[in-house]
């Protein structure tokens, strides 16, 4: 004689039996479709509508040779203007610099230059620059030059560069803006990222430029 089931047990299996239907369709569902697409990655930065023209003035590297703004030779640029004896910010962007640029695979760090401006050519000679630079990372340029093409060359690219305050030391500050500039293969200024971007957005931003 075949025992009697409750309705409340009747009800309990089916609904069990429900659920275990509704996992193995999505289950399927899952697999057919490779499972949940992740959104593209964006840029942190600011694209530019409109490109900056980067100045063609001669300045000088550290090895002595002329060189301008605008005489790139690699798919992505990345150019910041500031001084070495900066007390804050200069090395807080040169350091996430340095940090985004080591975060790239090999073949996409190949396609990447950094060129450091000194906005305070006075004293950053060729010597001081490269001694500057090779603390972050001994392939990145350094341009000096006459003060007034340091100017021009950093108004190309919509950089400030001025002399500040005097300090009780008897230096003087230097008044110049923080952002760094991304060139293309052109010269031509495609991408913006201000002093708080990180590393790791920066880095995520090369990429997606050199991958397009």
């Amino acid at each position: 004689m075949t025992p009697l089931t409750s309705p409340a047990t009747r009800a309990a299996r089916s609904l069990a039996a429900l659920v275990t239907a509704l996992v193995a369709l999505l289950a399927l569902a899952s697999c057919g479709d490779g499972g949940a697409t992740e959104e593209p990655a964006r840029i942190s930065g600011a694209e530019l509508d409109q490109p900056y023209e980067a100045s063609s003035v001669p300045l000088r590297t550290t090895e002595g040779e002329a060189r301008s703004l605008s005489d790139v030779d690699n798919d992505l640029t990345l150019v910041f203007f500031g001084y070495t004896r900066c007390p804050d910010i200069c090395g807080i962007v040169m350091s996430t610099i340095t940090s985004a640029v080591t975060q790239l695979d090999d073949d996409l760090r190949e396609r990447v230059d950094v060129v450091f401006v000194t906005t305070d050519p006075a004293r950053d000679d060729e010597k001081t620059l490269r001694a500057y630079l090779d603390r972050y990372d001994p392939s990145f340029e350094g341009l000096t030059g006459d003060l007034d093409a340091v100017v021009e060359s950093g108004l190309s690219v919509k950089v400030a560069v001025e002399e500040g305050d005097k300090l009780p030391s008897g230096g003087y500050e230097v008044v110049h803006s923080d952002h760094v500039v991304g060139l293309d293969a052109e010269g031509m200024g495609q991408i913006v990222w201000t002093k708080d971007i990180s590393a790791r957005q920066m880095s995520t931003d090369i990429e997606i430029l050199l991958t397009r």
